[in-house]
């Protein structure tokens, strides 16, 4: 097959993508581009279609350890947090995210490719969100600073200073292929660290093309570098790897784990941004028709692959079939259709054979244990059946101890279930090992601010979903992870504080 021959049915595929998907895509290293050492490769996909895209060089531990020892040198050598001012390398990252909106059609159709997710989406949201974490950043390199502290001590001057931790490994997701990237760069690059990143084997064509405009940039060689590749070898490598000072990770919490074992040896700093299985709590003093629409996005916005997604919904007793009725409703307007396709759709597929699969199987086990579905609850046939497209579904008559209740399932899936009053839909709101996001809906002032403060997450919203802010950290509790992105907290995670004590007297 021919990897460049696409569906009739999508918008025209931009010359400079069809030209980067033929091109080679190799392993970006110490500012030169390199095919992995074993020649290794693997193919990244179209979910719409299920068609080749490209072959990606595969890194290996090899590869990891060249990548390892060009991100030292160029730290070592001071090339970036020493010999360059900080308004320098603000500039430098303001530039980059200047490129970045300047390549947004590309960026946008290269993640519509490579993630499923509709071209426009991509174009108006993660493209931009992106650029602005850069911006927000690039203000940053300016302001990281110690302090001098009024020690006890007669005839001594104490003061700190805030440092880069070094080299950081950062490995992202597949939902939100640029914009997670983006999530972890900024502030790493603003701290004056170097970084390798590997990305998602599901999405990396936009991780490349940065690289690129990291290049055009003119970034010194070494501070940025791409590993593509698997979880398994080029994801173990660099967590395992000495010379990596620092990892940040978003995923599962499953894999999440392995790092943190894989990490003990070096005793490396790791920062998780994990799971989720959000409650939503509607509430019947709400605005209703503003919570059905808020509760129909806050699950199936993305197509529920988002950590935040809105997936267990408490809906007050009595207005649960009310509250229900309009959400079937709004559910049965979604149109879901190829990310890349003229008449653009609201939801494209999810991202890969793989998910389409975990998915099915979380919505079997729910049927299995006694829930049904109000709607959707299949696979999409017919013109859409080559591609990995799954039902808008709302599920029923479940249970808090049920799997679909519990675990997170990353796809379009949410579980309905009504409540009496508030002391109850709290306490089984906590009762789950996550703890990413929360939200209710209501117009009472004493309720949600009761919820705010004793709901068990790192970001709770109040009659919205899904807000957030470069400078609003963002980060979970319980096995949700630990550590903060975004906002002045993420430059915690990219820095080292030295207290230095002078003789005075």
């Amino acid at each position: 097959m021919n990897m460049l021959t696409f569906p009739d049915t999508y918008v025209e595929i931009l010359p400079e993508v069809r030209d980067f998907l033929a091109g080679k895509h190799q392993l970006y290293i110490g500012g030169r581009w390199q095919s992995a050492l074993s020649g290794a490769t693997f193919e990244t996909i179209d979910p719409s279609t299920g068609r080749l895209l490209a072959h990606i060089a595969s890194a290996q531990a090899e590869d990891v350890d060249v990548a390892v020892r060009a991100a030292r040198a160029t730290f070592d050598s001071g090339a970036w947090h020493l010999k360059l001012t900080p308004s320098e390398r603000g500039k430098l990252i303001w530039k980059l995210a200047d490129l970045i909106e300047e390549h947004a059609p590309i960026l946008a159709q290269l993640d519509a490719l490579d993630n499923g997710k509709p071209v426009t989406k991509a174009r108006n949201v993660d493209v931009p969100l992106s650029a602005e974490h850069f911006r927000y950043y690039a203000g940053w390199t300016t302001k990281i600073e110690g302090a001098t502290i009024p020690v006890n001590t007669q005839g001594m001057f104490n003061y700190t200073l805030r440092e880069p931790v070094g080299v950081c490994g950062l490995i992202v997701p597949w939902n939100y292929p640029l914009l997670m990237a983006a999530w972890k760069i900024a502030p790493a690059l603003a701290a004056g660290n170097c970084i390798i990143l590997k990305p998602a084997e599901q999405t990396p064509l936009s991780a490349l093309y940065l690289a690129r405009l990291f290049e055009e940039a003119g970034f010194p060689p070494g501070v940025f570098n791409v590993l593509t590749g698997f979880g398994e070898t080029a994801g173990a490598a660099l967590v395992a790897h000495p010379g990596i000072n620092k990892v940040g990770f978003t995923g599962s919490v499953g894999v999440a784990k392995t790092i943190l074992r894989n990490s003990a040896d070096t005793l490396k700093r790791v920062s998780l941004e994990l799971g989720g299985k959000s409650p939503n709590i509607i509430f019947a003093d709400a605005d209703l028709e503003q919570a059905v629409v808020g509760a129909t996005w806050a699950i199936f916005g993305n197509n529920g692959q988002s950590c935040t997604a809105g997936s267990r919904l408490y809906i007050q007793r009595n207005i649960y079939d009310r509250v229900l009725t309009g959400m079937s409703d709004q559910a049965a307007k979604i149109r879901v259709g190829m990310g890349m396709q003229i008449d653009q759709p609201d939801l494209g597929p999810v991202v890969s054979q793989e998910q389409l699969e975990t998915v099915m199987g979380f919505i079997e086990a729910g049927y299995n244990h006694g829930g049904k579905s109000v709607i959707g609850g299949k696979r999409v046939g017919g013109a859409l059946a080559q591609g990995y497209f799954i039902e808008p579904t709302i599920f029923v008559d479940v249970q808090d101890h049920m799997k679909i209740a519990r675990e997170e399932i990353f796809g379009p899936v949410v579980c309905a279930m009504p409540f009496d009053d508030a002391d109850e839909v709290l306490r089984r709101a906590n009762e789950t090992p996550y703890g990413l996001a929360a939200g209710l809906w209501t117009r009472d002032l004493q309720t949600a601010h009761r919820f705010a403060a004793q709901m068990q997450a790192g970001t709770i919203w109040v009659n919205t979903w899904g807000d957030t802010d470069a400078a609003s950290p963002f980060g979970g509790y319980k096995q949700s992870g630990h550590g903060r992105e975004m906002g002045k907290e993420a430059i915690d995670l990219y820095t080292e504080v030295k207290s230095v004590w002078i003789k005075t007297g």
